[in-house]
This record gives structure tokens, sequence and C-alpha cells, in this order.
């Protein structure tokens, strides 16, 4: 037998690798797996330069690894059965039934067979989740709860630490003047990151112009992201030691002049398998216990990695392939270009999307309230803007960007999202210092230099009326519509046309 490693399955703690220390070890380098999507640069040098790093560490500890840097998968496979006649691939399941029948006959063509074994990149197991769930609508709140009580994380005696389940109302402050976080951790290339940038922007620069409107990325900023254990190790301890205590405050907003924040910068790491979500829980509840954190960060940060990672997951593992493909509110703008580009003079999503350009990188409430929001008050059809993140981001896995984007971002499903999360300019000069430099007014919903978010807010409310007046939770945003006149939502509907055509000339 041969323990199958993909991509995102990076650790020696857990699955496989640990459960069968005598068998050799397969990774396969697939360029046609690079050339699915534009993806930014970024994302291919952590992918493969921490499949490379990994591929070291183990034959440093004496297992034996066949390491195929081939065309495709089906190169890899054949080439390995070619060497090892009637070989029996062991590997992770899949998240979806779907992607692990087409494993299967991947290996079955190239002349082996395949075992597949639990995935234990993750906390809560299928059977786990499926009993929780049973046939009924899922809710995360509920879920987080469910986990909190599974693993007793910040929990006495059955009951929340400190009373409450959540701390939300002090997770939703705005820096004071003045404030700035501590630096994030970076690494230098080592001489294996340094060949693959090298070989990434050899091989794969041509491949950007599959992009909708052609040329290529802007040369990005230089790649510091953790790409061995060790590394994402370092990670995890400065982001407790130093970042971890003011995460909690300030997670929402957005300060122009620092991309990071305080935020933990792991989900890289925890995607490919280098940390595991247990470790990183449990340093955060060490941090507060030894009263280096306080509360209601911590908590914070254990909801996003033991309630949000966790159920997403799953919920794209049940939902899928439908949830790709939903669209229940009809959305059939195409992307514009300035998700490419940037060029837009709105000075949020200008300066959202130039971070994505030089990182491949900008935390949830950028994604979510700046990106997926302006997709979906403008009605960007989701399968473009899913696309977008899944080839943007160093951390997106399918897995990951499916059940944010198309679900939480765009409401295209509404199998756990219970409302849109629509906004107008109010949210972003609340939560941002974005509003304070932009050329367009935030107070201005029509006219001459009115902000963009104001119009397509109203007009996405009123267009959409059929399917979303009789939801309970949008009953407050349609009291403000009931109270505009018919000449001034004439008025949003002329200026949100407007927008749409500035945008789809490059002038917006």
């Amino acid at each position: 037998m041969t323990v199958w490693l993909r991509g995102d399955h990076l650790t020696r703690r857990a699955g496989p690798v640990a459960r069968r220390p005598d068998e050799s070890v397969l990774l396969i380098e697939a360029k046609s797996f690079a050339r699915k999507l534009p993806y930014h640069p970024h994302k291919l040098v952590l992918l493969f330069s921490a499949m490379r790093h990994f591929r070291e560490d183990l034959r440093a500890d004496g297992r034996r690894v066949h390491y195929r840097q081939v065309a495709t998968f089906e190169d890899g496979l054949v080439a390995h059965f070619d060497s090892n006649p009637d070989d029996t691939l062991v590997t992770h399941r899949p998240q979806t039934e779907s992607a692990r029948n087409r494993l299967e006959s991947l290996v079955t063509e190239a002349g082996g067979t395949v075992e597949f074994v639990p995935d234990e990149r993750f906390l809560c197991s299928p059977a786990q989740f499926d009993d929780w769930a049973g046939d009924g609508r899922y809710r995360h709140e509920d879920f987080y709860r469910f986990m909190r009580r599974e693993t007793g994380y910040l929990m006495t005696d059955g009951d929340p630490v400190g009373g409450e389940w959540n701390y939300d109302d002090q997770n939703r402050e705005t820096p004071p003047d003045g404030w700035t976080p501590a630096e994030p951790r970076e690494f230098e290339p080592d001489s294996v990151t340094q060949a693959v940038i090298e070989w990434v922007e050899e091989t794969f620069e041509g491949g950007y112009d599959q992009r909708p409107y052609g040329g290529d990325w802007a040369d990005p900023e230089p790649f510091r992201w953790p790409v061995t254990r060790r590394q994402a190790v370092q990670a995890l301890d400065h982001f407790i030691e130093e970042r971890l205590a003011e995460f909690g405050p300030y997670q929402d907003a957005m300060l122009g002049a620092e991309w990071a924040m305080s935020h933990s910068l792991l989900s890289t790491s925890l995607n490919l398998g280098l940390l595991g979500p247990a470790e990183v829980i449990e340093r955060a509840i060490a941090a507060y216990e030894d009263g280096d954190a306080p509360l209601h960060s911590v908590e914070g940060f254990v909801r996003q990695v033991l309630g949000w990672r966790e159920f997403l997951r799953h919920v794209y593992r049940r939902e899928m392939p439908a949830l790709a493909e939903a669209n229940q509110l009809g959305a059939s703008e195409p992307l514009p270009e300035f998700y490419w580009d940037g060029d837009t003079d709105m000075a949020c999503l200008s300066d959202v999307v130039d971070g994505v350009r030089k990182r491949g990188y900008s935390h949830h409430i950028e994604r979510l309230m700046v990106l997926a929001n302006f997709g979906l008050i403008y009605g960007v059809e989701p399968v473009q803007l899913n696309q977008w993140f899944h080839a943007s981001y160093v951390d997106a896995f399918h897995w990951v960007t499916t059940p944010n984007v198309v679900e939480m971002g765009l409401y295209g499903a509404g199998v756990f999202a219970t409302k849109p999360y629509a906004s107008s300019a109010n949210y972003v000069d609340k939560m941002s210092d974005y509003c304070s430099g932009c050329p367009y007014y935030k107070t201005k919903t029509t006219g001459e230099g009115a902000c963009p978010f104001n119009a397509l807010y109203w007009d996405f409310l009123d267009r959409n009326e059929d399917s979303l007046r009789s939801n309970h939770r949008m009953g407050l945003m349609y009291s403000h519509v009931d109270n505009k006149g018919d000449e001034e939502l004439d008025e949003i509907r002329e200026r949100a046309t407007e927008i749409r055509e500035l945008a789809e000339t490059g002038e917006l």
C-alpha cells in the first residue's frame, strides 16, 4: 500500500501518514491543476512549496516518497502504477461523493485501487454533523453551541465560560486614532521556495490570460507565507503572543493602512494541514486561562475555527453539487473588471482589490461586506464571483469559497443564510476609514458623485422584492423602501443603471 496525499493534506500528526508509518507516500504535482483557473501566483507558490517541503521532511524522517511532477494527475497515477503494479493507494476521503467517484475512476483507469479513510483535519466528523443536522435547516449558532458542548472548549460544568455563548457586542469596535497592530509574522523564502517562485513565474505566467479581461496579475509583493510545519507553528505562536488580545474588538473593522489588522493569518496553514484546528483553539484558550488574552477575543477566534470552518465544510459536503450553481435571486450581471485590476474610484473596493492583487489575501469582513456585498447588490452571477475568490485567494479551496461566497455573500441558495447581507455605504463608513478619502459621497444616493453602494442597495431591495419582502428579517428594510415615493425609486433605478454602465466601461 501507498499513502496518497493531495496538496491540502500535508500533515504527519494525523491521518494515514501517522497511522501507517511503514508505508511509502505519493504526492503528485500536476500542472493541469494550476491551469484550471488564473490563480494568484502566491497561491501556486504556497501550494507547491509546501508540498516540496513536506516531501523533504518525510524523507528526512526516513519515509520513502514518490514525488511525481507531471502534466496531469492522470499522468502521475499512471507513472506510479507503472512502477508499482497493482498497488493500493490510501487517501483522505474528499469533501463530496462526486469528487470521491472521480478519484476512484482515475485510479482504476491507471491500473490500481484506492481506499478512502476519514479526513482528520477537522473536529466534527460527517456522522456527527449528520446526526446533529438531520434533515433540517442548518443554523450556525446551534451548531457552534453543539461543538462547544461536544469538545468542552470554553465550557465549565456544561455552561459557557463567562456565562455567554458569544461576545459579539464587544467585537464590533473601530480602533482609536493612532492605533497600530503588531506586524504580522513573515517568512523569508528559502532555496526551495525561491525555486518554486521562479518555476511558477516561468511556467504559469501565460496562464493568467484565462481571466475574462486578459493580462496578468500586478507584480505581487514578495511571498512571505509559511510553507512548513515549523513556520506554521511560529506563525501560531506570533498570533497568540502578539495579536490575539486585540483580534476580538477589531475583527470587523477595516483600515486602509492595515491590511492584516490583528487577524490570525493562519487560514493557509489550517487549510493545507500544516496546523490542526485543535491545537490552534487550545493555544488560544490557554492564553485566556493564563490571563494573556481577553475572553471576547478568544471566543471570537474559537467561533471562527470551531464553528464557522467546521460548519462550512459540512454544508458543502451535503449540498454539493447544487450549491456551486445556486442562484435563487437570478443574478446575471458579469463580474466587473475592477475585481481583477482594482481600477475604480471607489476607495474601499480599490484598496481591497489592490491588497488581493499584492498578497492574495484580505480579511473576512472585507471579503463579506465589501467584495461580496457589492457583488450581491450589483447582481453578479454567483458562479463568477465564486471563481474569482477561488482563483484570487491564497487560502481558498472550493469547499471554503462556495458556501462563503455563493450562500453567505450572495444569498444564492438559502440553505443556511437567513437573509442577504446587503448594506449601503453606512456599514463601510461605520467600520472603516475608507469613506473619508473617497471621491464618492457616502451620504448621497442619487446624483453626481453619489456612492454606488447606496443606489445599488435600494435597487437590490426593489428588484428582489417578490423574493425578499416575505422574509421576516427584511421587514425593517422594506419599511424604508415603502417610505420612498415613485419618483425617488425611479431616480434610484436610473442611478443603478448608470453605475452598471460605468462599471462595464471601466469608468466607475
